[in-house]
């Protein structure tokens, strides 16, 4: 039977036209899951009533999706077919090729299920081939993946075969490489083996970003875990152009342009999760240098429950966001973790009865049922100018990726004043200081008194992986750079990472420090009066507030963190 005669077809009908059963079993299957508790497949259900085989209802499902099914064993698959996907691709997709074009560049896979196209569209990407797929039953793709893709192949691996290519060393001899050779190094299928494996590895080792950079005598590559960058095996040298070209090539930016930075992006789906790489090339005097930012955005916690606040902090933070009209300000340093809290709290905002816009540079995370507007000041859409047209959107809640000029703020300001609740975020040491900055920026004291209703600071420490991290005493000098005498301590444990060979060293994710600073009349008074920072810090701390060091010694008492971690991103007490 012809696929165009299944394809777009329900599954019962599908079934029925395959001759696997007939209209009245599957009526009878209808009335059987009408009857289930808990939702189950038409095609299960008839696989329980004993009418078909799961073989059948894959092959119905493929035929649905307009996809061919293919009995495989049958098939005998030559060697340079197997070696054009890399193992840890065959392994983190399911899936086999079965025929391999090498002149047209044409690869034909099987994979196991017809839902999961979206790895045929990662594998047009990741190999720059033409991909087409024929479904094929599970067990003969596990059985081919077991015989030919044993092993994984490690970077080190792909690395020690790209150093002996006769092609590499020949590039090595020449300071300038050609346009053309460039080209079909970055088309060479060792090249993508080799980038592919360091995407796959980053994501495994959930980095957050990936640096390529070009020196004089070598080519790094560095992972941030974590907030901490790692060097990994460099690639020889001379490779780093095809690595770069082959990001190029995968971004769509453009491989003749060297002379000036370009962004992209790059759309993936790795073990399930939708994986964004946001690419940015930045010429310099050895090359481009390239960092790919990995967005993951299904491990990405969207929920203030997630974020890290401790239950008292949390209900200060719900009661500002909660509020009709006012201004809310997260600071920190780039990186550390502002983006996520706010997100949380749009996705707590995020109702049917809420108008939630947002405003970012880039939009890091889409989220259904914001309006999100990505600023673009080369076409002169600026923070200020997005601000300006939400408020004859009709509104109730603003995002604001960033205050960055006395303009945005004055915009801010003024959604604020005529009833809306406005988001944003500054880059401050610390939430009193922001006051400051905003004074700093124009912004007029009786309107920030008159809007302002909370500051948020945050940064992120790495976090003790609890399986290996070990007891310890810390000595005088630690406890006097924390301002603890040794009866403060008295009691309490301290941990530091134990031996670990993994990537992190002893550390394992991260934690959120939250320093909260909401407005009352007295501190509102003090901003009027033109105050230091250090005034309105202390009325804040005795007001209640935890500042950002506090917050982290909580956190080496509990044995979630360290010193060293807690003293390396806070400011000491003054």
């Amino acid at each position: 039977m012809e696929v165009s005669e299944l394809k777009g077809r329900k599954i019962g009908r599908a079934l029925t036209k395959l001759g696997v059963v007939t209209r009245e079993q599957v009526h009878e299957a209808l009335q059987v899951q009408k009857g289930k508790t808990q939702k189950m497949k038409l095609g299960q259900v008839l696989i329980e009533l004993g009418y078909c085989s799961q073989g059948d209802v894959d092959r119905a499902l493929a035929g649905q999706a307009g996809m061919e099914f293919v009995d495989i064993s049958k098939i005998r698959i030559p060697e340079e077919t197997i070696d054009a996907i890399p193992s840890e691709n065959a392994r983190a997709y399911e899936l086999v090729p079965i025929k391999w074009d090498p002149v047209r560049k044409h690869l034909r896979v099987a994979i196991k299920d017809a839902g999961k196209f979206q790895a045929v569209d990662d594998l047009r990407l990741l190999l720059g081939a033409k991909v087409d797929a024929v479904v094929a039953p599970a067990e003969m793709i596990d059985a081919i993946i077991e015989k030919h893709y044993a092993t994984e192949s490690s970077v080190a691996d792909v690395m020690g075969e790209l150093a002996s290519d006769e092609r590499v060393q020949a590039m090595a001899g020449s300071d300038a490489i050609a346009i053309e050779s460039q080209l079909e190094m970055a088309d060479d299928n060792q090249v993508i083996r080799l980038l592919n494996l360091v995407l796959l590895q980053a994501i495994k080792d959930r980095a957050s970003d990936i640096h390529f950079e070009p020196f004089e005598n070598e080519f790094k590559m560095r992972y941030r875990i974590d907030g901490v960058l790692y060097e990994m095996v460099p690639p020889p040298p001379h490779l780093g152009a095809s690595i770069t070209s082959r990001v190029k090539v995968m971004a769509n930016l453009d491989i003749a342009e060297r002379r000036l930075p370009q962004d992209g992006r790059i759309e993936l789906t790795v073990g399930g999760n939708p994986i964004d790489l946001r690419v940015a090339i930045l010429p310099t005097i050895y090359g481009e240098s390239c960092v790919m930012r990995v967005l993951d955005r299904g491990n990405v916690e969207l929920s203030l429950d997630r974020v890290g606040f401790r239950s008292d902090d949390l209900e200060k933070f719900r009661g500002l966001i909660a509020k009709p009209n006012g201004i809310v300000i997260v600071t920190g340093p780039t990186g550390s973790g502002k983006t996520t809290t706010l997100y949380a709290a749009l996705a707590e905002l995020n109702d049917i009865k809420t108008k939630v816009l947002t405003a970012e540079d880039p939009v890091e995370y889409d989220i259904d049922g914001l309006c999100q507007v990505q600023v673009n000041a080369e076409a002169g859409l600026t923070f200020a100018k997005a601000l300006r047209s939400f408020l004859r959107q009709d509104p109730d809640v603003i995002l604001v990726g960033e205050i960055r000029d006395l303009e945005t703020a004055q915009i801010a300001v003024q959604a604020s004043l005529t009833g809306h609740l406005v988001l944003s975020t500054l880059h401050t040491n610390d939430a009193p200081s922001s006051i400051i900055r905003l004074v700093d920026l124009g912004v007029e004291p009786f309107l920030l008194t008159a809007t302002l209703e909370g500051i948020v600071a945050q940064r992120l420490v790495r976090k003790l992986n609890q399986e290996t991290r070990e007891r310890y005493t810390p000595s005088e000098q630690e406890l006097m750079e924390l301002n603890l005498r040794p009866e403060d301590i008295a009691g309490k444990d301290f941990f530091r990472p134990g031996a670990s060979n993994q990537v992190g060293g002893g550390y394992k994710g991260r934690m959120a420090l939250f320093e909260i600073m909401t407005m009352d009349d007295e501190m509102r008074e003090l901003i009027m009066k033109d105050s230091s920072t250090a005034v309105l810090r202390t009325l804040a701390r005795r007001k209640g507030m935890r500042s950002l060091r506090e917050c982290g010694l909580l956190g080496i008492y509990e044995g979630l963190t360290t010193i060293d971690e807690v003293m390396r991103e806070t400011l000491a007490e003054e």
